[in-house]
Formats: structure tokens, sequence, C-alpha cells
């Protein structure tokens, strides 16, 4: 009897075993077939392959949670059943004439660069914009908060990082008095960006009665996935017309000249009960100093700024923002023409990335970058060199010492592919610049919240303006100059000098450098 049921038991061993073989395999054919047929990168491709069948089981349940986009399906199943916003501002698109009127005869060859942008986003030039640069939350929070507290109709914040702290808490009461005053409000947080001081944030913004949403919280396992799919945007639009975006997120080390700590934050919010507030209130502060460059934007662009949030919130909410007080007309009296550029993990894919290289493409005399995150792919390097090559004056400014140290590993494997074609990098000493910024030939400006790197121009959500105005080319490009002139130049012997164990931590770190 013992001996037929351990027959009994070994036979039901083999036949679940069997069973398990043929689903694994089964389902592995079919996760390798949607690998082949969904992603365009072949080395993506071949890794996601060769997860799938070198570990069994695991590898099918890791393409699972972070192999398919499903960011893609939702936006098209949410968009389906939406109407489009419409925006007001067929009265400033902005003519190739126009164009080459403001550029001037030395830059025509950026009228293809226009209509490249033009194609991959489907949206307009628009002419009559004023782009003025804030350097700083010295300079950026005063104005975006003074904008905050004449708003009159409404107030759309979208932002990757709110930190529960003084910088913080001088936009929460400017927004609290803002909605004492009958403004219409709606605040977007990216929920890993909130989550950057504790207590987070938007528990005080929602106790002050202010309307707040965090974009793609992972409260259930089965949103794990889009842990790695952020909302890095920084867009903040005022009564429909004025608007600020560029690198800054709200935190308190972005204050490098004023005494932050003795800003008027009140600590305490009036509104809360004492016990409340000491619930919320973190009792530590950590500084640590960042350089950045925000932009405050008048005219019709700045439509487009709003159209994104738009979507953004109705994507998180299902909220429709329609007409007044979120979209009003504009006059356009400005000197710059300007597109908004949005890029995501959805029907926006890679139109930074290829707004980059259509950037790269075009210059005929100069080219300068600074980012904080450099992990250029193969295409990006090559660009770079191509325009080195053919005489255009390269220069890429990065941190001395990054934020993230594999990130400054990984950069430090890729230098010598750009350093052995004519190239040239700058290290920036400390504090750590986060500034997100590229000019062509002193005439055409790229800035936002986009990095050079896989996570920015694959994974996030991110938005940048494209700028045509010399002068505010030439104004930034001295900028970036006068950076420069306290840089490091590094050279490719240097980079070929490095120990053999940093040379093995760096190129280590860069096998990894698509998922930094």
């Amino acid at each position: 009897m013992f001996e037929d049921r351990v027959f009994m038991f070994d036979e039901f061993l083999t036949v679940w075993f069997t069973l398990v073989t043929v689903v694994s395999f089964c389902l592995s054919v079919s996760a390798s077939c949607h690998v082949i047929l969904t992603k365009r990168d072949t080395a993506t491709t071949l890794g996601w392959v060769g997860i799938i069948w070198l570990v069994p089981v695991v590898g099918l349940i890791l393409y699972l949670l972070f192999g398919i986009n499903r960011i893609k399906r939702r936006a098209s199943l949410l968009r389906a059943n939406q109407p489009n916003v419409e925006i007001p501002v067929a009265k400033a698109i902005a003519t190739s004439d126009r164009l080459l009127d403001t550029v001037g005869d030395d830059c025509t060859h950026l009228n293809s660069l226009a209509q490249l942008t033009g194609d991959l986003t489907e949206r307009p030039l628009l002419f009559g914009n004023s782009v003025t640069p804030l350097f700083n939350g010295d300079q950026a929070y005063p104005e975006m908060l003074k904008a905050i507290d004449e708003a009159k109709k409404s107030i759309t914040l979208g932002v990757y990082i709110f930190d529960n702290d003084p910088s913080g808490r001088a936009f929460l009461a400017a927004l609290r008095r803002a909605k004492d005053r009958g403004v219409e409000i709606r605040v977007l947080i990216d929920d890993i960006g909130s989550r950057y001081t504790w207590p987070p944030i938007p528990g005080l913004l929602r106790e002050a009665g202010i309307t707040v949403e965090t974009f793609l919280p992972p409260r259930v396992w089965w949103r794990f996935p889009f842990s790695n799919l952020r909302n890095h945007r920084k867009i903040l639009v005022v009564d429909g017309y004025l608007g600020f975006t560029g690198g800054l997120n709200i935190r308190i080390g972005n204050y490098l000249q004023t005494d932050w700590q003795n800003l008027p934050d009140g600590g305490v919010p009036a509104y809360l009960n004492e016990k409340k507030a000491k619930s919320l209130i973190p009792r530590k502060i950590n500084y640590h100093p960042i350089r950045d460059i925000h932009f405050k934007l008048e005219g019709p662009v700045v439509t487009q700024m709003q159209e994104v949030f738009a979507q953004d919130w109705a994507f998180s909410t299902g909220e429709r923002l329609i007409g007044e007080p979120w979209f009003l007309s504009h006059e356009a009296d400005g000197p710059s023409l300007a597109r908004g550029i949005a890029d995501g993990p959805d029907e926006d894919f890679e139109k930074l990335r290829m707004t980059i290289l259509g950037g790269l493409a075009c210059a005929q005399k100069s080219i300068l970058i600074c980012t904080p995150y450099f992990l250029p792919d193969t295409t990006l390097a090559t660009a770079l060199n191509i325009a080195a090559l053919r005489g255009v004056e390269v220069d890429v400014i990065l941190p001395s010492e990054n934020n993230i140290s594999v990130v400054g590993w990984a950069t430090m494997s890729k230098l010598w592919e750009l350093l052995e074609h004519g190239c040239r990098i700058w290290f920036q000493p400390p504090p750590f610049d986060h500034t997100k910024l590229m000019i062509v030939d002193e005439a055409w400006t790229l800035f936002g919240s986009g990095n050079w790197d896989p996570r920015s121009l694959r994974l996030n959500f991110e938005f940048n303006v494209e700028c045509y105005d010399e002068k505010l080319a030439t104004q930034l490009a001295a900028h970036l100059q006068d950076k420069i002139s306290r840089c490091h130049l590094v050279t490719l012997p240097e980079v070929e000098a490095r120990p053999l164990r940093l040379k093995l931590r760096d190129g280590i770190a860069g096998l990894f450098s698509p998922y930094l």
C-alpha cells in the first residue's frame, strides 16, 4: 500500500513537472515573440530574449513586470474616449519666412530642424514668445511665487520632486493663499519624487484643501511595473498665459546664495493644529546645493505647456481641463519662436532623442551641451563625433562629482569614444550642476527637463522647449562659456591613464547604462 502511494506521488510529480515545463515553454515562446515584435533596439531585444530563456520562469516574470510598456496602452485607451485639447494658437503659427527673419541669413539651415521637430511633435512652431532664463532657485523661486500670488483664475503645477522643506512649504503657503482667493488649482507630483522627504508634501497640500494627485503611485503589486516610468516634467502655468519650465524641482538645495534658513516659511501652517503640524513637518533638513536653470515664458507657447499638463492630469485623474480658466488666448509680442516638445514612453516615444539628433546633424559652427547625466547611446555618440569631424566645435559640460556615483562611473567609461574624435569634455567643480541645456550655432536652444541618458530618452515623461532666438542663445552660450572658464578639460591620455581597477569599475557600471 505504501509503495503504491509512493508510486502515485512520483507519477503526480512527473505529470506536474511536465505540465509546468510545457506551460513555461509556451509562455517563454510567447514572451519572446512579444519582445521581437515590440522592441526596436536590437541589444534590448537580445537581452530580454536571453533573460527569458537563460533564467526560466524568473526571466519570464521579470519581463512581464518590467519589459512591457503598459503606459502606451493605457494612454491610448484613455485618449480614445476623450476629445483633443483645442488650443487657441492658430494666429501665432510661425511661417518659414518668419523663422528665417528671426535666425538671420547665417542660420537658414535651421529651417530643416524646425520642419523635423514639427513633423515629430505635430505641434506648430509659435512666434511672439518671451523667454527669460532664471538662474538657480534664488532667481526662479521668487518669480514663481510672485506669479502664484498674482494668479487670478487658474494654477497648474506639475513637478517631479516637491520636497517637504522650507522651499516646498513656501510654495504650499502661496498655493493656499491663491485657493483662498478662489483660484482653481491642480497640482500633479510624481509619486516617487514626492517621497524624497518624509512625511511627503501631498499630505500637507491635501490638508490645505488643494487638489493634488500623484503620478503612477505603485500602491499595489500590479502597478509596481510603473516604478521606472516617472513623470520628470517641470511645468507651472498661471492664468493660462504665464509659464515656467526647465530643470528645477522644488527643494531647498536650489538656493545657492539665499539664506534659506531664514526664509519666511513659517514652519507650522496656520490652518493646522499643533499636533497635526508636528506630524507633517520634518525636523531635519538635508541641504545639498544644486546649480540649475529655469525659464519664465510668456506667449502662445505657454498654451502648449498647459496642453501637456492637461494630458498628464487626465491620464492620472480622468478629469479634463478644457477651455477657461485653463486655456486663454495670448498676445504675441515677444521675440522668440518656440515649440513645446513632450517626450515619454507613450505616444511621444523618442521625440526628444530625435530632436537632439536633428540638432546635431544641422549644426555648422558650434554645439554647447550642459547636462548632469551623460550616457549617450551609440547613435548619439556617433552624431556628436560626426559633428566634430565636420569641423563643428562640440563642448560638453558635466559635473566633476556626480550626485549618483554609479552614473558618474558609467559616464567615465564612455568618454574615450568622444575624446578620440575631437569632442571637448569639461568637468565642472562642485556644487553639483543640474542644468539641462543644448545650444546650436548660438541661434537654437533646447531646454527643459530631459537629460542625455536612457532614463530621460526612453523611460521618463519629459518636457522640453526648442527656441529660435539669436539673442537668447547668445546669452545662454555666454553663460556656458563662463562655466567652461572654471572647468577642467578632460583629455584622452588622462582617461586612458586611470588605474585598471577604476577602468573595470566604470566599465561594469557602463554595462548597466541602459537602466541608469
